[in-house]
């Protein structure tokens, strides 16, 4: 009863934190003394870059290796990591078109070959791979294998990018909203926007997990009842 109740509820708080989150951006919360209006994309692009990096990439790793160690390998696990990495890719890409609003009035263009942005294209490219992966072998056991095993590699990426702006002199800033120190750098109305956005779009993540594994079962569901209905054909075929 609870678990179909959060299930329900799911998809209706998604989108209230996120009316919420473009509401209090770009009506209630002040704008900077430095960077004006455009300190508002801070309410959207960290956000999702967080979701980008960390929650979907983060969950398709953790069901990659949950599915290679035997004691907890199941098809779940492979699905879930199928349908989280294409949900991955959807964010980065969102990250990279986001950066680059923020980028052109503050940096002067649309793309620099930043540390920050490069390996962060470079993760998108990884999770391309991965789906191309799995394109690439008919054998189901073999697939979720290597998919599983090319995630793990790929993670790899992912603590690049986190310290990329403490390892190189890049044009991309540096902490938005802690310091080194865990000092919070956004206050008030600022800081209730972010924490809003943030919990949005990380529900917006599950929300579309939930609907792709969904597809992804009807969709093996659907294949398995039409290998059943051709093997009868011939069956037939043969029987006459």
């Amino acid at each position: 009863m609870i678990k179909q109740l959060s299930q329900r509820l799911l998809g209706p708080v998604t989108l209230v934190l996120l009316v919420a989150t473009i509401w209090l951006g770009l009506w209630v919360t002040p704008p900077d003394k430095i960077q004006g209006n455009l300190v508002r994309l801070l309410y959207v692009h960290p956000a999702i870059a967080w979701v980008a990096l960390y929650v979907s990439f983060g969950t398709a790793t953790i069901a990659s290796a949950l599915f290679l160690w035997r004691r907890t390998r199941s098809w779940v696990m492979d699905r879930v990591a199928h349908c989280a990495m294409e949900v991955s890719v959807v964010f980065i890409i969102l990250t990279l078109i986001t950066g680059s609003i923020w980028g052109r009035p503050t940096w002067g263009v649309w793309w620099a070959w930043d540390a920050r942005l490069t390996s962060t294209a470079i993760l998108g490219v990884l999770a391309l791979g991965y789906l191309a992966l799995r394109r690439a072998n008919d054998d189901p056991t073999l697939r979720a294998k290597r998919s599983a095993v090319f995630a793990i590699l790929s993670a790899i990426n992912v603590p690049i990018i986190h310290f990329s702006v403490q390892w190189w002199k890049t044009l991309h800033q540096g902490a938005t909203v802690f310091t080194s120190s865990r000092t919070l750098l956004v206050h008030g109305s600022m800081a209730w926007t972010l924490l809003i956005s943030f919990v949005g779009f990380t529900l917006l993540f599950f929300w579309l997990l939930r609907a792709r594994y969904r597809l992804e079962v009807e969709r093996e569901t659907n294949q398995r009842a039409a290998l059943e209905q051709a093997l009868i054909a011939r069956q037939r075929e043969g029987a006459l």
